[in-house]
């Protein structure tokens, strides 16, 4: 009974994001409404310039919306200033964005345990976690190499320990395979299977349709607004949607 009644890991209720320049202003994301469930590996995916990266970096607190609201395990951010969300990425959100976002002048053991160390995991206890996530994504060796001195599949995996080096319940991830090659697309795409398959949820954005084959979930978002919600696992549609999301991941 009680797991029926587990709050999602994410929601977000009408979000409203709105981008101001030089020229018209750019409505990034339009009445967002989203609820993922714990073990969920969500993909967003649409053309460029639908909104996706603005939709994910609302939801991990490195912009704020205009409007509307999210919850975290239950608990709104309304509140949460920059400190506080600050902290909620070190501690319950990992991040893996497109150019990797490497610390250039920090080794790649360094780059790994330093969400650790700030989130105040003790030393020796940091270590442990980093050499366990290096070896598993085949890093090890490259511990005391430089960020520049990696090929970008290399970067990515380095990446993708440092987002999960505190167990966050929740990963985000924007385009994480948008630079790099065939090879380096299929092995994030292998990494974010498997550590979905351990029960890590997951929200990425991505125009890759092979990317999101990977996803259980598959959200089209276009002109700021989800156009359809679709499984692929054969489970319901959420909110009643169709399956015509699956169909459209070929723009």
């Amino acid at each position: 009974m009680s797991e029926t009644t587990t709050a999602p890991v994410l929601r977000a209720e009408r979000l409203v994001k709105t981008h101001h320049g030089e020229g018209a202003p750019a409505h990034a994301v339009r009445g967002v409404d989203l609820s993922v469930d714990r073990g969920e590996f969500v993909a967003v995916t649409g053309p460029s310039g639908a909104g996706k990266p603005t939709l994910l970096h609302l939801l991990g607190g490195l912009q704020h919306p205009d409007e509307g609201s999210i919850w975290l395990d239950g608990e709104c951010t309304d509140g949460y200033s920059e400190a506080r969300w600050a902290v909620e990425r070190r501690k319950r959100i990992g991040i893996v964005f497109q150019f990797f976002n490497l610390v250039s002048d920090l080794s790649v053991a360094d780059n790994v345990e330093l969400p650790a160390l700030l989130a105040g995991v003790p030393p020796r206890k940091a270590r442990e976690e980093r050499e366990a996530l290096l070896a598993e994504l085949g890093l090890t060796g490259k511990e005391r190499s430089m960020p520049g001195e990696l090929s970008g599949g290399e970067q990515q995996r380095v990446a993708l320990a440092r987002a999960l080096v505190n167990h966050p319940p929740l990963l985000l991830a924007d385009e994480p395979a948008g630079s790099l090659d065939s090879k380096g697309t299929r092995e994030v795409m292998r990494l974010l299977s498997r550590f979905h398959q351990r029960g890590q949820t997951i929200v990425m954005v991505t125009h890759d349709a092979r990317l999101a084959s990977a996803a259980d979930r598959v959200i089209s978002f276009f002109d700021g607004r989800i156009a359809d919600d679709a499984r692929l696992d054969g489970g319901p549609a959420p909110r009643g949607k169709g399956i015509s999301g699956v169909l459209e991941l070929k723009d």
